[in-house]
């Protein structure tokens, strides 16, 4: 491993998605998202979802670190780190400010135009998401989200637009963000931000999630589909939150469930990537009576829009232990793991299950991979001097990128990418909160948007510079 890069044509990068930094929520023509109705929470206190905007309520997402008037500079921040690719989301409601409009707004588009040409200025390339948790609130109020399968027809619609308008300024795509998050259904925040469901009482809440997630699988599909009509060479990835689920002991009962534990979550990348449901998860339906809207066109539309790459999500594993009973319930089933530590916000930081989950992958879908995420959040402190010394995200990152050199280099594993979330401080997506920073970049603005909004190089944002021009040449 001494010495050994990565393949001269890996991309290295960062992350982020629209409405967890643009800002300027009413700039341009934009409607409102579901995250614009997304209240500050903090660790263990969730975020609330408001009828609307409400006066004496505060929403971060308004203001962002309002990289809508300032990426130029932040774009030339990550040019200075060397970044070969930058992740980002279009914003539906830019283009669409209630999603289900014929036509879509101009001044919406002219952003992604000027920034992707900010991006290709300095040989960055865009790295484009098109639903990351903020489609339009509208779509939540007229049609219950991704209930109603006229979603798919306004999802399309977005994509079309954009993979028209983008065609010759952005290659890889992906379609819905860690679309198997609300796997965890049952706590509602999850079903809400990715699909925009909103459970009435007495609802049957799994039933409803594998409704919407049916209609979202078929909407990607269909938009892999278009994309590779107006440009052969797109690439169009899922993308997937990966948290791999370990037998707490050797017992097979634990090793069952856990099996049933990643079944349950990752079904999602199955449909994307073979076309088709696995069967365990049709005979589920079969047991429970769901009877779903599921037809003969859509099954035909989900084996002809299969992905071209898995992208993924990784931040932490889980370990789970037998029930009695199997199936999973992500939010009472999981269990500490006494050979990993925790974050702060409880997340348990794992570095060799970054290996584990890029071999996962290659065994089950032979796919190119992108780690499209991945990162520490923490809070960070700014000395009187302006440094930030972050030598604990160094290590996290440091830790996670040689197992994946070892995945690359010993495995075989074939890896576009890697793009470490929040490479600039953002909104934290699930409590609201500045403070729980990932970034390279120190954004100087507070959980309340209070601040002057100056950018600070933080440690880390020279370290990952030098990892960038040695292409992890000096990482062992």
């Amino acid at each position: 491993m001494d010495k050994q890069e990565f393949p001269q044509d890996f991309m290295w990068g960062g992350a982020v998605a629209a409405h967890q930094l643009e800002g300027a929520y009413q700039a341009g023509g934009k409607g409102l998202s579901i995250a614009d109705v997304m209240t500050l929470g903090s660790h263990g206190v969730p975020r609330k979802i408001t009828d609307g905007v409400v006066d004496g309520e505060y929403y971060p997402n308004h203001n962002g670190i309002d990289f809508y008037h300032r990426y130029k500079e932040d774009i030339k921040l990550f040019a200075e780190m060397g970044f070969k690719c930058f992740r980002t989301s279009i914003a539906w409601t830019r283009v669409f400010p209630n999603g289900d409009e014929a036509e879509p707004n101009e001044a919406g588009l002219q952003f992604y135009d000027d920034l992707f040409d900010e991006c290709l200025k300095y040989d960055i390339q865009p790295v484009v998401t098109l639903s990351h948790f903020e489609m339009p609130y509208h779509l939540v109020q007229q049609y219950g989200g991704w209930r109603d399968r006229k979603l798919i027809d306004f999802f399309t619609n977005f994509a079309t637009v954009c993979f028209k308008r983008y065609q010759h300024k952005v290659k890889y795509w992906m379609t819905f963000n860690e679309i198997n998050n609300q796997t965890n259904y049952e706590d509602g925040g999850s079903a809400y931000t990715d699909s925009g469901l909103l459970f009435k009482p007495g609802e049957d809440k799994e039933k409803g999630m594998y409704q919407a997630a049916h209609y979202e699988l078929v909407a990607s599909a269909k938009a892999v589909q278009i994309g590779h009509q107006i440009n052969p060479d797109f690439e169009i990835g899922s993308m997937i939150a990966m948290c791999p689920i370990y037998p707490l002991t050797s017992k097979p009962a634990d090793i069952l469930f856990a099996q049933r534990a990643m079944q349950t979550r990752l079904w999602f990348s199955d449909v994307h990537a073979n076309g088709f449901y696995p069967q365990w998860l049709l005979n589920h339906f079969d047991r429970k009576q769901f009877n779903l809207d599921m037809t003969t066109e859509d099954m035909a539309i989900l084996k002809a829009g299969k992905v071209d790459y898995i992208g993924f999500s990784y931040y932490m594993s889980f370990a789970v232990q037998d029930t009695g009973k199997l199936e999973y319930h992500e939010n009472q089933d999981r269990v500490a793991n006494p050979y990993v530590e925790a974050s702060e916000w409880g997340w348990q930081v794992d570095p060799i299950g970054l290996r584990y989950a890029l071999n996962w992958f290659t065994d089950r879908y032979h796919l190119p991979l992108f780690i499209v995420e991945n990162g520490l959040g923490a809070i960070d402190e700014k000395t009187a001097d302006n440094q930030i010394h972050d030598d604990y995200r160094i290590n996290y990152l440091h830790d996670h990128i040689l197992q994946m050199k070892k995945a690359v280099l010993e495995d075989g594993v074939q890896l576009l990418g890697y793009t470490p979330w929040g490479c600039i401080d953002l909104v934290a997506a699930s409590t609201g909160q500045m403070s729980k920073r990932y970034g390279f970049i120190y954004v100087d603005v507070d959980d309340y948007g209070q601040g002057t909004g100056n950018r600070y190089r933080k440690d880390s944002f020279y370290w990952y510079r030098d990892m960038i021009a040695t292409n992890g040449a000096e990482i062992n």
